[in-house]
């Protein structure tokens, strides 16, 4: 039973066969599922796990094994063999660790898929990582962007297109997913997030503020450890990750991110290849010569993504449009979140107010950041 329900992904997996090695449902005590919104943490939350040693990190950041195929109606032998064949046999196989962990972005669009985990590891945690979509909304453009999956190069267009995207049209070729072209869709973290915490339980969940991780990224580390039980451990990179990046020829960037059919094969990285099942472990890879070259053509492509400012009726149209989501978010999540959707003039006016109470004279009260962008 595979349906594609999600709204961003469509990979699919294929059996690894058998192997000596297979892993167990038995083997891993429970996962932790890095579930939050594109371009909210999720890379930094993904490296935070990456480097526990009780972490059973996939080959593949982003599996989207569950939000790919509807297992809620397998008997429990037939959901465990399916999970153990075509999921932990192909993606956990080779790591170690007690503790799993999958950071695919797409879970958090299809919460109610996630039911067969509870059966197989009751004990499984979410962590939800969130961001204003005013700020959210372009990078997920410029990452898509990059990627070669979309093709107007200004977010106010591509918002514009999201009604003609939404009918199947204006989809750029060889885009792997159209409806990661909803951009009206990832924005809607409101009511995502409430149908999570339906599906899987408030208790299990975790959500992590983009602003609090860029902000003290060792707090939040210590939150993330806390709530999967985990001990902390030494050595972590807390430096920013994953700055904005441009290309310089975006058909040179389509042509080796989305090759056509025909060079796939020959074009595609390997980690792309393993995670939409266009060969199996042991199959072989491209020819290293073709993927050494490739590598060098995506360095020499790729620039620092210039600075695009919203329209200021662009930020207006985008706050309308999304402060009923936020003001749900903030009452699930018990945050203030009044600072969001906030147009740009008016954050830099609440910055030079904020620049001068950190200016205070002595005896004054003290407000922190977060107590001035909430207030």
């Amino acid at each position: 039973m595979t349906r594609n329900l999600h709204p961003f992904a469509t990979f699919s997996s294929r059996a690894a066969g058998s192997d000596p090695r297979m892993v167990r449902v038995t083997d891993i005590d429970r996962f932790v599922f890095v579930v939050g919104a594109p371009r909210c943490g999720t890379t930094t939350l993904s490296r935070f796990l990456k480097d526990h040693p009780a972490i059973r990190f996939p080959s593949v950041k982003e599996p989207h094994f569950f939000a790919q195929h509807d297992l809620r109606g397998l008997p429990d032998d037939e959901l465990r063999d399916r999970v153990e064949r075509d999921y932990l046999g192909r993606f956990l196989r080779d790591a170690k660790g007690s503790v799993g962990a999958d950071c695919s972005v797409t879970y958090l669009y299809a919460p109610e898929l996630l039911a067969p985990i509870l059966r197989l590891w009751p004990d499984s945690r979410f962590v939800i990582a969130l961001r204003d979509p005013l700020t959210m909304l372009p990078s997920l453009h410029q990452r898509l962007l990059f990627m070669g999956d979309e093709t107007l190069t200004s977010f106010a267009r591509a918002w514009a297109a999201v009604p003609d995207r939404a009918a199947g049209r204006r989809i750029p070729r060889r885009c792997v997913e159209p409806r990661w072209l909803r951009y009206d869709e990832a924005a809607r973290l409101g009511t995502y997030v409430e149908r999570l915490f339906k599906a899987v339980g408030q208790e299990r969940c975790l959500p992590i503020i983009f602003d609090d991780l860029t902000e003290d990224p060792r707090v939040e580390y210590r939150r993330l450890m806390d709530f999967c039980g985990l001990p902390t451990v030494r050595g972590i990179d807390f430096s920013a990750q994953r700055s904005g990046k441009a290309v310089r020829i975006a058909s040179l960037q389509r042509v080796l991110k989305r090759p056509p059919a025909v060079l796939t094969r020959h074009l595609a990285a390997d980690r792309y290849l393993h995670r939409t099942a266009k060969h199996t472990p042991g199959d072989g890879t491209p020819s290293g010569r073709i993927l050494s070259l490739r590598r060098r053509l995506l360095q020499w492509n790729k620039v620092a993504a210039p600075a695009q400012p919203l329209p200021v009726a662009l930020q207006l149209e985008l706050r309308a449009r999304f402060k009923g989501e936020m003001d749900r978010l903030a009452r699930l999540i018990g945050r203030d979140l009044s600072h969001w959707l906030v147009p740009e003039e008016q954050r830099a006016a609440a910055a030079v107010r904020r620049q001068g109470l950190e200016a205070r004279p002595f005896g004054a009260p003290a407000f922190s950041r977060r107590t001035v962008e909430r207030s």
